[in-house]
């Protein structure tokens, strides 16, 4: 358990936040939001002991470990990938080790009956049952599932981890989190450096982790399946909500409306009260009414509204040239870089005003695709041919990076802009949340998100008809997000758009482009209804197969006999199926009994006595002793299930 107790932290005498506090139950699964800057990251930091707060105290359950996965991290790895993620069994290892060292000494002894002997003898069953214990057996298979889930083949996993890109080696360092299991896991936009499908395999994997996580993302769809509380951060101070990303923005709008309605009955009330008092204040014969309601007015708590913070970027793309028919035309296109063969025989062709998402795991080809396109990289072989007056609007899966870090933020627009623009560089910038003062820092100082807001303004300086977005919300907040995806509903050019975020995809698109061995396959639809397709068809193919079981097992016994056999295991699974369900039925209600003691202990005011005298304390650790004992039972049942 994590308790957080009047938290502050300021950074040049502002306060990101101040007496923050809240309490993070052993099996909460968090998500922090909040705009760019509110502190989501720096508190991820505080949480892992690698940042101390002003005021305020962070404890965590003694032998409980943090596992933390920056938004950036500086990367110098030497070793494969599979030497590095194997390095995250450290215990295992040295077990593995003191293991072997025990067995060759008690093979070289002979004095079988002495101290020495059975001591040396105790030592290795407890190595031995300590390396069981921490899955030390299977240290090899649970990397190798762990890797494959996300994304890497395994041909990647004996070549050096220098050789892969930052977002790669994150995902490595991402394995490495997850296969040490710590009991608690802090994850920093995660899902930035990962493709739909590996994010998927993410969500599956997080959704069966047994331990606490809190993670920062904008990912909406990422939220709603894989947290089931939200904390968000604004104006310095947290607001803690019981409920999933979409429910939190619900019942976020419901109190702010419910305080507003009793804000403005309590000013009615307030305004009656006040003239009344100006009424009669000099009359003596009222002078008792008049002193009870001025300390009414004394006495009475004022309703508060919350702020929301509407600081959001604001704008619209240029109205779209007139272009041809045909926007992109490829045939019989091959593209890779020197003897690696990326995409084979590819034929396409993009008409105008069609919007179309790239998707597929990366490295499939789908940056490298619009590299052709816009003339970065030349085909092997084949065509790759705009259209007639097409012209593109270009925005780089690494576009903050290729910015000028030495320039300033008005320098960098005002290199590029021409004509009519050039007196609306600043008015622009605006739009994009830089203030005067912002316009004249460098852009080696902007955080991720600014410099993205900085690529997107450049977008601005000249009208196309074929927009290209490579990755674009990497580092966007939520309301940012909301803003480009508005923006690009209402341009009415054609637009090819890659990337990993459902709901950002999500009626953007009419056409998706699937990436996969070198091929380009094509489905006519919105991203659910493609990756819904793909679930059917996997299932399709799974009913085949238990058809064809079935049919075999009819060839090799009688009617009868299977007939009577499917009854008893039909019962017998009826009977374990209503076990697990009632086991389910009883660890939530023991859950909401654990949380229900979380929120006590996080009130020291209101339940200071139970707090004190120990009592809290007795039930919640009786409350996780019979959830350990409920959960035991449930997974015997699951074994026996399957």
């Amino acid at each position: 358990m994590i308790t957080v107790n009047k938290l502050s932290i300021n950074f040049s005498g502002d306060f990101l936040f101040k007496d923050v506090s809240f309490v993070a139950g052993d099996y909460d699964r968090i998500g922090l939001v909040g705009r760019n800057g509110a502190g989501k990251s720096t508190l991820l930091k505080i949480i892992h002991k690698i940042m101390e707060p002003e005021t305020g105290t962070m404890v965590i359950t003694s032998g409980f470990r943090t596992g933390y996965l920056p938004q950036e991290m500086a990367t110098n790895f030497q070793k494969s990938v599979w030497e590095e993620t194997l390095s995250a069994f450290t215990e295992q290892k040295l077990l593995e080790k003191n293991i072997a060292q025990t067995q060759k000494i008690l093979t070289e002894r002979e004095d079988y009956e002495s101290y020495h002997y059975i001591e040396l003898a105790q030592k290795l069953a407890d190595y031995t049952d300590r390396f069981h214990l921490l899955g030390g057996h299977t240290m090899e298979g649970d990397s190798e599932k762990v890797l494959l889930g996300l994304g890497f083949k395994s041909s990647d996993f004996h070549r050096p981890l220098a050789e892969f890109s930052s977002g790669w080696q994150m995902r490595v360092a991402l394995a490495k989190i997850l296969l040490q299991k710590p009991e608690i896991i802090l994850l920093d936009e995660p899902t930035n450096h990962l493709d739909i499908e590996s994010i998927q395999w993410l969500e599956d994997y997080l959704a069966n982790y047994d331990g606490c996580l809190i993670l920062v993302s904008h990912d909406r769809t990422f939220l709603d399946r894989v947290t089931n509380r939200t904390i968000e951060i604004t104006f310095g101070t947290i607001q803690d909500y019981k409920c999933s990303y979409s429910e939190y923005v619900e019942q976020r709008m419901e109190r702010i409306e419910i305080q507003q309605s009793a804000f403005e009955n309590q000013q009615k009330e307030i305004d009656q009260i006040e003239k009344f008092i100006e009424r009669f204040r000099y009359k003596s014969s009222k002078a008792k009414q008049v002193q009870s309601r001025i300390k009414l007015l004394e006495k009475m708590d004022k309703v508060e509204v919350d702020d929301i913070d509407q600081s959001a970027i604001s704008f619209k793309f240029p109205p779209a040239p007139h272009s041809g028919r045909v926007t992109v035309e490829a045939k019989a296109l091959d593209l890779g870089y020197g003897s690696l063969k990326v995409l084979h025989n590819i034929d396409m062709h993009l008409e105008r005003g069609e919007r179309v998402a790239f998707v597929g795991k990366n490295g499939e080809g789908k940056s490298t695709f619009v590299k052709a396109i816009v003339g970065e990289l030349k085909p092997q072989h084949g065509t790759l041919q705009l259209g007639h007056q097409v012209v593109i609007g270009y925005y780089a899966q690494n576009q903050a990076l290729l910015l000028d870090p030495n320039k300033t933020v008005f320098e960098t627009i005002d290199d590029v802009a021409v004509g009519d623009i050039r007196p609306k560089i600043r008015t622009i910038l605006g739009r994009f949340l830089f203030s005067t003062e912002d316009t004249e820092k460098k852009v080696s100082v902007l955080s991720g998100g600014e410099k993205s807001r900085l690529a997107l303004a450049k977008l601005l300086l000249s009208p196309f008809n074929l927009l290209i977005l490579d990755e674009p919300t990497n580092h966007l907040d939520m309301q940012s997000k909301d803003v480009l995806k508005n923006a690009l509903l209402q341009y009415q050019g054609s637009m090819i758009l890659v990337s990993h975020d459902r709901d950002f995809l999500e009626g953007l698109t009419d056409k998706i482009f699937e990436f996969k061995n070198q091929k380009i396959k094509t489905f006519m639809g919105d991203v659910f209804e493609f990756l819904e397709k793909k679930k059917i068809d996997s299932l399709n193919e799974l009913q085949k197969n238990n058809a064809l079981n079935s049919n075999s097992e009819k060839g090799l016994s009688s009617n009868k006999e299977n007939y009577e056999k499917k009854r008893e295991m039909d019962a017998a699974l009826r009977k374990i199926q209503n076990r697990i369900k009632k086991l389910e039925e009883e660890m939530d209600h023991i859950q909401k009994e654990i949380s229900s003691i979380e929120e006590k202990l996080a009130n020291p005011d209101q339940f200071g006595a139970q707090i004190n005298d120990g009592s809290l304390y007795k039930q919640y650790e009786k409350c996780k002793l019979h959830l350990e004992e409920k959960e035991s039972s449930w997974l015997d049942l699951q074994e026996e299930l399957s």
